[in-house]
């Protein structure tokens, strides 16, 4: 267990110093060498499998998040978050999810029943329009058998794996090459002449009125206590809910702390110094962490892959159709490639992959749009699922 746990938390923190000193690691990004890693000894050796390893490291993934989500909206500058970009990657990824799942319903239906099938089609708009909770809420509410039910979780566990190993090695620049940057083009023209003067004041009156140095290390007390109370009061809900209050409190709470005086001087601080703030380097490593902890519970040789087929080539048809639609659709809209893919992601894999994917852009901006974007996928997913459900039944 000792060597375990040294191998699971040293390895992120490895990978990170090594990116510093070889830059092909940090162009091809150290979660996809972690990820790599973490597969070969997952397939290759026998004894990360035993129980008590699995539980360990279930455990540590399940913590990293609640633990990385306030430390990396703390960080966040809210000045540049849109509420109508936000509006229109929301709206436009909720109906490109929509049109893929209806469409699909017709082409995939043959070897059900379309009783089931609708069925099928509720469930899986729960799921990648809010998440797991919404998913057994429409299992439930449109009454799916058990079996149907496995054999989406399953399906739905190996697809959209397989898709944020494409976020992971390929996102970054197949986004950013099909969609405009996320940049301002006017960003690298040379300043004018009378934008030099503010500045050389603002540097003026910074020397003549200096501010107390506050240390960056105060944020992460910060944010474990924003982690323990939004825990805590997420026990309050019942099972179903629980998850979707987690990520809310963690949410609302970050985001109350980053307009608090120290907590925003940290981050000017570290503006300054042209760097990211320590609180945001701390969360990439949980993020870093948690993606480690996936990969090494992902044994391949256990995944079945028999039995209803034709929900596997419909899953596969939703999260890859929807994707293409969600691109042409942010074309139309003036979308960047950094918002569309972030978007993609609190849809497809739930608001907790969100902190992964701003790593992996280095646009921890981004952080507060996904996860806002996700929360109200959690809040609509049961509604649009079950008008699914009555439209198609019909």
């Amino acid at each position: 267990m000792a060597l375990y746990l040294i191998y699971l938390f040293a390895t992120p923190a490895l990978v990170m110093l090594a990116a510093r000193k070889w830059t092909w690691i940090d162009k091809v990004s150290p979660m996809a060498v972690l990820y790599v890693i973490g597969l070969l000894m997952a397939n290759f050796t026998g004894w990360i499998h035993s129980p008590g390893l699995l539980d360990a490291n279930n455990l540590i993934g399940n913590i990293c998040i609640p633990l990385s989500i306030p430390l990396m909206l703390m960080s966040c500058s809210l000045s540049n978050w849109s509420t109508g970009k936000a509006l229109k990657a929301c709206i436009s990824g909720f109906v490109a999810v929509i049109i893929v799942i209806v469409a699909g319903f017709f082409l995939f239906r043959s070897q059900s029943t379309p009783h089931e099938f609708a069925q099928i089609s509720a469930v899986s708009v729960g799921i990648y329009t809010g998440g797991i909770p919404n998913m057994g809420a429409i299992a439930q509410g449109v009454g799916m058998d058990k079996t149907t039910y496995l054999y989406i979780t399953s399906y739905d566990l190996i697809v959209t794996g397989l898709y944020l190993v494409f976020v992971i090695c390929f996102g970054k620049p197949v986004f950013r090459h099909l969609l405009p940057s996320r940049l301002n083009p006017q960003a690298s023209l040379p300043p004018s002449p009378t934008a030099k003067q503010p500045s050389c004041q603002a540097a003026t009156a910074s020397k003549t009125q200096p501010q107390p140095k506050i240390r960056a290390w105060i944020t992460l007390p910060l944010a474990l206590l924003i982690a323990v109370v939004s825990y805590l009061l997420s026990t309050l809900f019942s099972d179903a809910a629980s998850t979707p209050m987690l990520i809310l409190l963690l949410t609302t709470l970050s985001i109350g702390a980053s307009f608090l005086p120290f907590v925003r001087q940290v981050n000017s601080q570290a503006d300054q110094q042209q760097r990211q703030p320590l609180g945001f380097r701390v969360g990439l490593y949980f993020v870093y962490l948690f993606c480690f902890t996936i990969a090494n519970a992902c044994d391949v040789r256990q995944l079945d892959l028999t039995g209803s087929l034709n929900i596997l080539w419909y899953i596969l048809f939703i999260i890859f159709g929807s994707l293409i639609l969600q691109i042409l659709f942010a074309r139309l809209l003036h979308l960047d490639g950094d918002t569309t893919l972030v978007t993609s992601v609190a849809l497809i894999n739930s608001p907790p992959f969100v902190p992964l994917v701003a790593a992996l852009l280095d646009n921890r901006d981004l952080v507060v749009l996904g996860i806002s974007i996700g929360l109200i996928g959690y809040l609509v997913g049961n509604y649009l699922g079950l008008a699914t459900f009555f439209l198609l039944s019909l």
